[in-house]
């Protein structure tokens, strides 16, 4: 039988939010879907979508719009997303109670993402993080997006932090890059569109199944 690797316990966790820590991709598959239909791009695949996420917003929306209409459709997206956001929102099982193990040992945390930060701060009070996470950064919020190694950095200043010691946890090849990036490893999560062997292939440092395996990894 295969044992679940054994992890150091990491001084710091840089935590990313989609697929990692909640599922919303109904409502972000909606939002896309709603916004480049209604700017003539057709019905986007949403398998397409789902590969997509995790990177910049406009990185998603260049896939079905041209590079002219960007700004325009992302403007469309911020106004609809949350309108919907909550609409089908799944807090990822084993979530809530690493995060709380991890704050009871003294580890600092912070959320981390890609999603509009004012939005994303919305997200995390109501799944329940910002009571041990009050920190949340994401896109608009600096001037970086991930992999940007300067965000990276940034984030570690506001929970005064070191990259030694620290991890990030995520569910993408973008969670992988950016934590490289910043010469942090990553613990990946088979919660999101990538299985653990393709997030090991990726480059993870490690990957499992659920964020209670992650847990007991970590032994917590």
């Amino acid at each position: 039988m295969q044992r679940t690797p054994t992890l150091p316990l990491p001084k710091a966790i840089l935590w990313d939010m989609d697929g990692t820590l909640i599922d919303q991709t109904a409502a972000i598959i909606r939002a896309y879907g709603d916004v480049i239909e209604s700017m003539g791009g057709g019905i986007p695949d949403p398998a397409v979508i789902r590969r997509s996420l995790g990177g910049p917003m406009a990185s998603t929306m260049a896939l079905f719009i041209d590079e002219a209409d960007l700004d325009e459709a992302s403007k469309r997206f911020r106004l609809r997303f949350p309108e919907i956001m909550f609409d089908g929102l799944i807090i990822l099982a084993g979530g809530l109670e690493l995060i709380e193990r991890a704050h009871k040992a003294h580890i600092s945390q912070v959320i981390f993402t890609n999603k509009h930060g004012d939005t994303a701060r919305k997200v995390s009070k109501y799944a329940g993080f910002s009571k041990y996470i009050p920190i949340c950064i994401g896109n608009t919020d600096t001037e970086w997006h991930k992999p940007q190694v300067k965000l990276t950095r940034y984030v570690l200043e506001q929970i005064n932090a070191s990259a030694d010691g620290a991890c990030m946890i995520g569910d993408s090849p973008t969670d992988i890059e950016t934590a490289h990036n910043a010469s942090l490893p990553c613990y990946c999560i088979a919660t999101g569109a990538h299985s653990t062997a393709e997030m090991l292939e990726a480059g993870a440092d490690a990957a499992f199944n659920s964020l209670f395996e992650l847990k007991a990894a970590f032994g917590l």
